[in-house]
């Protein structure tokens, strides 16, 4: 029964990405973009506040390699004062009490960046952005993640190479 569970969270989780990375529709006021370590390409810069975290455990009672961490929340823009899109994803527990292994789609004005890599209980993560939609169609490069707020808020930080 675990196991078909977690087959069926698995499947779900995946068609949930599909679904968000064909359907954007955000009206957000435009983001500040910026170079990046005097290279050409942009940075893009959002703080998430994670209030629809939700961890579905799927094998031993409590944190263990297998559970789901999934999400939908609002980002702001890099003042942290206006909305300037959502996200939403989902990440696997690889090594329990340590990291997570994530693919999550941030929805902006004008398309979406996916990205996915390591989420780390205890430092900030550099994960790959893997593609994206409309303006950011042929997007990659690298987003770092950052702890903010104990842990209820997170900079995006974009790093889109040209």
């Amino acid at each position: 029964m675990k196991r078909v569970l977690c087959t069926v969270l698995a499947l779900s989780a995946g068609v949930v990405l599909v679904v968000a990375v064909t359907a954007s529709g955000d009206q957000s006021p435009p983001l500040k973009h910026h170079g990046h370590h005097g290279h050409a390409g942009k940075t893009i810069t959002v703080i998430e506040h994670a209030t629809s975290d939700t961890t579905t455990d799927t094998g031993a009672s409590g944190d263990s390699v297998g559970d789901i961490l999934t999400f939908a929340n609002d980002v702001f823009d890099a003042a942290n004062t206006t909305k300037a899109g959502t996200d939403q994803g989902y990440c696997i527990r690889v090594v329990a009490g340590t990291s997570y292994e994530c693919t999550w789609t941030t929805f902006l004005p004008g398309g979406q960046i996916v990205v996915a890599g390591p989420f780390y209980d205890a430092k900030d993560s550099t994960l790959a952005i893997t593609g994206g939609t409309g303006r950011y169609r042929d997007a990659r490069g690298t987003m770092d993640l950052h702890a903010r707020a104990g842990g209820t808020e997170f900079a995006f930080v974009f790093h889109i190479d040209d």
